[in-house]
This record gives C-alpha cells, structure tokens and sequence, in this order.
C-alpha cells in the first residue's frame, strides 16, 4: 500500500514536469517550423487564371509551395496541386492554436452565368448537400480520411452582382473532433474561370473571418481583358454550373469532399504521441526498447512528417 502511494505521489509531482518539458519541446519546434516561412506582401502576380492578388491590410501571403506543406503536413488535408497561395493575417503563425487562413486556388472550366443567383432557395440546397455528404464519406474513409458532417450554414450565401462573386459559409465537423470546422468560401468569377478562396478556420473564429470579407473581396481581381465583363459569347466556354452548382460543391463532384479543408490534424496527433512517449520513456527507460523512442527520433519524426526550409 505504501508503495503505491508513493507511485502516486511521484506521478502527481513528476509526470506534469516531464510534460512541460516535452511541451517546450514541441513549442521550440513549431516556432521553428514557424520561422521557416517566408511571407510576401504588395501586388502578387497569381500563376493561373491572369489575375493579380492585392495582399490586403492586415495580412500576408504564402507561396502555393509553402501553402501546401501546411494543408498536408501540419494541418492533416490531402495534397492539392490546384493550390496557388494563402492569405494568413498578421501577428499570427499557422502552427499557432489559434492560426487560420484564406486558401487561394483557380478553376479554368469557363464562364459561369449568374442568372440563377436570385431564384435559389438555400435552406432547400442545404438539405441536398447533406445527403452529397453522407455519400461522399464512404470516398472519404477508403481514402483514410475522418468522415465530415455538414453541421448547417455559418453565413448564408450571398452573391454580389457588381462585383461578381460569391461567398457563403459551413459549419462543419471533422470525425470525433469537439471543435467545429469553417470553411468560407468566396468565388471570384472572371471571363474564362474563377479564383477560389477558402477560409479554413475553427468555428471560434467566424468573427473575425467575417470582419475581413469586405477587404478579401477586392483583393483578387482579374486582369484587363479577363474580367466577367470581357465575356465573348462568340468564342468564350461557358460552365456547365451556375450559382447554385458552385454552392452546392458540383463542381468539386470528380474530387468529392476530399475539397473541404480541415483545420489542424495530424499537427495535434503528433503532439499528443511526442508527450506519451515522454511518460512512457520516464517509467520504463531503456527495459522498453519496443515502446519508447530517443528524442532524436521523436524531432526527426516531427521534421518528416512537417518539413521546413533552411
């Protein structure tokens, strides 16, 4: 009996010890991680779709190359080579818990007409997309991906006219996670496709994400000649999707919901597993070679599964 108390004991003292030790660690290491990118701001000459991106005040962008490696190998999504970039406000990093950014990609499929922008009942729209998502799902687990549920809308779309885009909002939950997902999405129509831009962020941070849309909005654009208004209908491709298809995610029919980006989820699994070995390494030592791992391995584990530049 006396034994044991003592194990508790020394458990209560060490173990939270042990723990903020493997803790800074990690910290070290994401700051590392953080300081390894390198943001831009100014006018940004986009690589498809001949349109050019305003970095707007309060943020700073990330080249497609260093947008990927957070989507995948921080944050948990599949790779995406549609990517061209990110928006991520300033004071904040992408390995910080409370960190969020707008994704920017381009679809070439050609001019989207907005005539149906005025007649679409979204309450009705979201129920189909519901059910899109049951199905998707099934895609979603072969692939080794947590299943998605479409919790409602965060924001209601809404499509402005003079501008010619459109923009809306999911609340969305990932597996057993007990943080819900945001996805904002706005879409930037042009002559002959259009800009995607994705707000991957947790649902606490709505707020702050809307307050942002009205400077978003403006700051992609499409160059002379391949604005919504140059539209030849002599020459031009028009889509094979209207507003609603774009709301709806038909469009992203031949992907699934592999397209929907989730916020934070191997970089959290990596943490928890770096501070089991910690408790595990303090306990058992060097008897349990099958189960412990020198902390040389555990940042070299890290640094595979989130590479930086030097």
């Amino acid at each position: 009996m006396k034994k044991t108390l003592l194990f508790l004991f020394l458990i209560s003292i060490f173990i939270p010890k042990i723990i903020a030790q493997k803790n800074d660690t990690i910290a070290a290491y994401y700051d590392k991680v953080e300081k390894s990118f390198k943001y831009e701001t100014g006018k940004i000459s986009l690589a498809e779709g001949e349109g050019t991106l305003n970095v707007p005040k309060g943020f700073k962008f990330l080249n497609a190359e260093q947008t990927q490696n957070v989507l995948s190998n921080l944050w948990g999504n599949p790779e995406d080579k549609t990517v061209l970039g990110s928006l991520v406000p300033d004071g904040k990093g992408v390995t910080h818990s409370n960190s969020w950014m707008f994704v920017i990609s381009y679809q070439g499929d050609g001019f989207v007409k907005d005539d149906d922008a005025g007649d679409i009942d979204y309450d009705d729209l979201l129920k189909t997309m519901k059910e899109d998502v049951v199905a998707e799902n099934e895609e979603r687990k072969k692939g080794g991906y947590e299943e998605v549920q479409l919790i409602g809308w965060a924001s209601k779309p809404y499509y402005d006219s003079t501008l010619k885009v459109l923009h809306w909002a999911k609340e969305l939950k990932f597996g057993k996670d007990e943080a819900n997902t945001l996805n904002y999405d706005l879409r930037v129509l042009g002559r002959k496709g259009m800009y995607n831009i994705s707000a991957v962020a947790g649902m606490s941070e709505l707020a702050e994400v809307k307050a942002s849309i009205p400077g978003i909005l403006k700051s992609v654009e499409f160059n002379d000649g391949h604005k919504y208004l140059d539209f030849d209908a002599d020459t031009d491709t028009v889509a094979a999707w209207t507003i609603g298809g774009l709301v709806a995610g038909k469009v992203l029919a031949k992907v699934g919901f592999f397209a929907i980006l989730a916020k934070f989820g191997k970089i959290i699994f990596l943490a928890i597993a770096a501070g089991f070995a910690a408790v595990r390494k303090f306990f058992f030592g060097k008897k349990d070679q099958v189960t412990t791992r020198p902390q040389e391995e555990e940042t070299a584990l890290l640094e595979e599964n989130n590479p930086t530049e030097e």
